[in-house]
This record gives C-alpha cells, sequence and structure tokens, in this order.
C-alpha cells in the first residue's frame, strides 16, 4: 500500500508525463513542503520538472498544520527517506535531489541508496560521523531537547526561538513574517536522533558516503546559521568528499538557516541550479 497522497501520485504522474529532468524538494523540520514553491516555478522555467513531496501524513496546509500540530509527532528519519524513495521509485527518470536541514540529511541518504543523479545539501542535519556540535546548534535545538519527553511529542517553535535558530541574520519584521508564514510543528525524534547518532551504532542517521553511486554532491552552508553553523557541514563535507564522485562545497555569507525561504532564497537557488544544470547536462 503506498503512503503517498493523491497530490504527491499526481505531481509524479505530471513529472513523468513531461519527459523532463525530474527535481526531488526535500524540506525539513518546521516546514511544510509548500515551502519550495518559489524554487519549484524558477527550475520549471528553467527547464526542470518538479515534485515536492511531503512528511508521511503531513497536512496540506499551515493553516490546517496549526489547528492539529499532534499530526506531526512521531516521525522517524527512516520513515521519512522510505517516503521519498517510494515517490522517486515512481519517476521515470532519475532525479537530482534537493534538501534543506533534515531534508539535507534525507537528501544525503537518498544519494547513499544510488537514487539521485546529482545531489544538493543546504544548511544539512548531521549524519553519523559528523562531530563538531557549536553552541549555537545547542542553543537552537534546546527547545527539543531540553525535554526528553519531547521525542514522542510534535513541539512548536516560539518566535523568540525561531529568529534565534533561523532568523537570526534578518531583521525583527522579515523574522516575524517567515514564522506566521511558513512555520509548523515538527516531531521531536529526528533532533533525538541526530543528537545520539555518535553513540547508537543503529542509529537512522547514517548516510553511505562511500557508495561509487553516489553521484555528485553540493553542500551549502548558511554562515551565520545558528542551527546547522558551517563547521558542521564542512564536517560533512570532509566525509563525503572521499566519495569518487564530484563534491563540492560552497559558504553563503550572512545567511541563517532561513536561507531558502527568506528574501535571499534566489541567490541560494541560482547557485543550486548552476549545479544541477552542470551535472546532470539539463543545459
Amino acid at each position: 500500500m503506498t503512503t503517498l497522497t493523491d497530490t504527491e501520485l499526481q505531481q509524479i504522474e505530471r513529472a513523468n508525463a513531461t519527459g523532463l529532468q525530474p527535481v526531488v524538494f526535500v524540506h525539513g523540520l518546521w516546514l511544510l513542503s509548500s515551502s519550495w514553491d518559489a524554487w519549484r516555478a524558477l527550475f520549471e522555467e528553467n527547464g526542470f520538472t518538479t515534485i515536492a513531496p511531503g512528511w508521511p501524513d503531513d497536512p496540506a496546509s499551515v493553516d490546517e498544520a496549526r489547528k492539529d500540530p499532534d499530526v506531526f509527532a512521531h516521525k522517524m528519519v527512516k520513515q521519512v527517506t522510505e517516503h521519498y524513495l517510494e515517490a522517486i521509485d515512481g519517476l521515470t527518470l532519475t532525479p537530482a535531489v534537493v534538501g534543506h536541514s533534515f531534508g539535507g540529511l534525507i537528501a544525503q541518504k537518498i544519494a547513499g541508496e544510488g537514487a539521485s543523479e546529482a545531489t544538493v545539501a543546504i544548511d544539512p542535519a548531521p549524519f553519523q560521523g559528523v562531530l563538531p556540535l557549536p553552541a549555537s546548534s545547542l542553543k537552537s535545538s534546546a527547545p527539543v531537547l531540553a525535554n526528553p519527553l519531547n521525542f514522542g511529542r510534535a513541539v512548536s517553535l516560539t518566535l523568540e526561538q525561531f529568529t534565534f535558530g533561523w532568523a537570526n541574520a534578518l531583521d525583527a519584521d522579515e523574522a516575524e513574517e517567515l514564522w506566521k508564514t511558513y512555520h509548523v510543528a515538527a516531531s521531536g525524534v529526528p533532533l533525538f536522533q541526530a543528537a545520539t547518532a555518535n553513540f547508537n551504532p543503529f542509529t537512522q542517521t547514517k548516510v553511505d558516503s562511500k557508495n561509487p553511486e553516489r553521484g555528485p554532491l553540493l553542500l551549502i552552508a548558511g554562515a551565520a546559521d545558528n542551527t546547522v553553523p558551517p563547521a558542521m557541514v564542512e564536517a560533512a563535507y570532509k566525509i563525503q568528499s572521499k566519495n569518487p564522485g564530484t563534491t563540492e562545497y560552497l559558504e553563503i555569507p550572512d545567511r541563517g538557516h532561513s536561507l531558502t525561504i527568506d528574501h535571499g532564497w534566489r541567490e541560494v537557488a541560482d547557485e543550486v541550479l548552476v549545479f544541477l544544470t552542470k551535472q546532470t547536462g539539463n543545459d
């Protein structure tokens, strides 16, 4: 039985009908797939076709999500990864994959399965083996990790918490606007999975960075990101760069964790577009 929604199945059918190179967008915690709408429009204007599945059982809209935040509880990294792999399996062509935050971790897991033509991980959550844990990252994850009971809960961020973790590089008005427009509750489980990854041999945050079928990979860091600071992305790059495939690292100056949805999203999207156009031969 499929876990995909009718909307997701329709996206896949539409993508296949175009015959174009598909790009799969993977969102992370505290967002819905609609956070990729501007990106999808840009990529489709430039010769790609796109899909943006949600996480399993995600509500259809931010308004619905806020009416029933508990629906986000208990979602785990393996379950979410398998959901995206099911979507990819429905595509006629092997897609490129773009993920942000925990979506960036999942994108790398997909690449490690050999299921991606080329991959971009933006401010990706750490996989097993990524050791740096900057103080700002600990503070940004504290709203979840400070209470062990949050493992089984859906957790929302206050405006103050969102501003520190996501919008610290923005003015107060834009920070509040993003919080009101995009923020939804998130499962506490993935943060606990990432926090314990280097102590748990069975962690779901393992990434097969050695698979020769991984394909080209671009890792992007926001220089001002408090949630996933550059040191964490650089550590992931050092591990991934041992793969025989192309591995690149890019740091975007003065950008925080909101870099995919804030006023400067186009700067990041253009970098991703150039990389994927080159790596997929979609000229």
